[in-house]
Formats: structure tokens, C-alpha cells, sequence
């Protein structure tokens, strides 16, 4: 059932909310948006007063405000006459993703993270064997940094975000042995895991803990703590995340003491969608 229902005295906004008027144009602007953000959080659809009681506004304001919504097709109604998120919205936010680079997304959660630890911050991909950079923000402060490079690479086996990506693929120790094959592991540190059983019970802890550690493992005196990133796809990690620190700086219990501040700054990209 599509709503109808017009009020007495009421002036239509036009497409982007205003009343026509340079005064209300703003204000008018920021309800329609209000309304449009709200609407995000109902996916099931939300009717008219309730959407009004949440608002805080007139019910002759939301009702308006819709009204743009919908003409616009940022909104719809479903056939209970609730009030969803429409189909040109959607398309745009879909289109909009897919083309944006997974590592200009993460971006900003890696500057975050760069000036809160004053450490490097790293985005990168699993490739065969190895971790592919895609992103790096150094620290805004600090006489040492770290020499990794976009589009450089390490030994995934070595690093913390190669082991978290090879946990969600390497469940088994025959998993472990087939995927190193007859290549002996490389020895960074004196700290690398370089047998299939080590890594094979590195992988499961991963998998258990849900976030990768690097104690020195890939570069001594840098240690590394990442989280996987879902930039791509709801359910499988695309890459990850990672804080690289020095170890003196940042000890690496530091680091994990600090997960759910890192966690709430990646916010839904670390989130899975099922």
C-alpha cells in the first residue's frame, strides 16, 4: 500500500529538501538526510510515526521529507506501506564500492591508527606465498620507521597478516605441508616458524583468536598485530589490516591490550556480513 496522505498547510520540499527558501534550504537539507540515514538502520522497513518519534520532528516534516526521498528514488515504500531504503540508493552505494579500491577505503583507519599508536600501519593482500602491500601510513612522529613500500613484499609465513590470511585457508597440518610443498620455509628471525607443525599451530591459534601476531618473526625488533579486512566481500577477508611497531616503542601486549580500540576503528570493514 503506497502512502497518499498529504497535511493541511504544508509547503513541499523540493528534491533536496528545502522549503525554497535560503533560511530553511539547510535546515530542510539536514532532515531529509536524517531521514535518509535512519532509514538505513530498518532494513525490514519502519512506518511513519515511528520514524517520526525516532526523527524528533513534525510528523509533517518526516512525512515531506520522505516524500523528496522517494521522488528522488532514495526511498521507497514496501507493500505493508513501510518506508525502506530505495532501489536507486542502493544502486549507487553498490556501484560506488565496487569501483572504489579496497586500499582508499581502509585509508582513513589507517592514518587513525598510524597517529594513535605512532606506529606504521599496513594494509595488504595474501599472493601465493607471500603479502603484498597495497597500503602504508607511517606515524606522524618518530625518528624510526619502518622501510616497508607499497606494492613491496614479505613471506606470509612470516608476518602477521600472512598467517591470519593463510589461517582462513589452511585448516589441517596436510593443508600446511601441501601448501609449502618442497620450498623449505624461509628463515627471517630466529623467531620465524619454519616447520609445517609450528606454523600449522600458529594458524589454528589465529583462527581461534581471530586476529594475527608477528613477535618478531618477519624483521627482529618489529613486532605486529592485524586483523582481517572485508573490503570485498561479506564473508571473505580481502586482506588485513596490520600495526607494525617497534618493539622497545610499542610492545606487542600493548598492542593486543588495545584490540577493541583498533577493532572500533576499522568498524564494519573488519566486521563479516552473513
Amino acid at each position: 500500500m503506497k502512502d497518499t496522505q498529504t497535511y493541511e498547510g504544508s509547503t513541499d520540499l523540493g528534491a533536496d529538501g528545502s522549503t525554497g527558501t535560503d533560511s530553511s534550504r539547510l535546515v530542510g537539507s539536514d532532515r531529509v538526510l536524517a531521514v535518509l540515514k535512519e532509514l538505513a538502520r530498518y532494513p525490514n522497513g519502519v512506518g511513519l510515526e515511528e520514524l517520526t518519534r525516532v526523527i524528533g520532528s513534525p510528523k509533517p516534516t518526516v512525512h515531506r521529507a520522505l516524500g523528496a526521498l522517494r521522488r528522488a528514488g532514495l526511498a521507497d515504500q514496501d507493500v505493508r506501506g513501510r518506508y525502506v531504503l530505495g532501489d536507486e540508493f542502493l544502486r549507487m552505494a553498490f556501484a560506488h564500492d565496487e569501483a572504489r579500491p579496497e586500499h582508499v577505503r581502509i585509508r582513513p583507519a589507517l592514518e587513525a591508527l598510524a597517529h594513535r599508536f605512532g606506529e606504521t600501519s599496513h594494509y595488504a593482500v595474501l599472493d601465493g606465498r607471500e603479502v603484498v602491500y597495497r597500503a602504508k601510513v607511517d606515524p606522524p612522529t618518530g625518528a624510526v620507521r619502518l622501510t616497508s613500500t607499497v606494492g613491496g613484499r614479505n613471506p606470509a609465513h612470516t608476518t602477521g597478516v600472512g598467517k591470519l590470511l593463510l589461517a582462513r585457508q589452511l585448516d589441517t597440518l596436510d593443508d600446511v605441508e601441501v601448501w609449502i610443498g618442497s620450498t623449505p620455509l624461509v628463515r627471517r628471525t630466529p623467531r620465524t616458524l619454519c616447520t609445517a607443525a609450528a606454523l600449522h599451530a600458529d594458524l589454528r591459534i589465529t583462527r581461534e583468536r581471530g586476529y594475527g601476531l608477528d613477535d618478531q618473526e618477519n624483521e627482529t625488533g618489529v613486532n605486529c598485530l592485524s586483523l582481517p579486512v572485508y573490503a570485498t566481500s561479506p564473508t571473505t577477508p580481502s586482506g588485513a589490516l596490520s600495526i607494525s611497531a617497534l618493539a622497545y616503542r610499542t610492545p606487542l601486549e600493548n598492542l593486543v591490550g588495545a584490540l577493541d580500540e583498533i577493532r572500533a576503528v576499522l568498524g564494519p570493514l573488519g566486521e563479516p556480513h552473513r
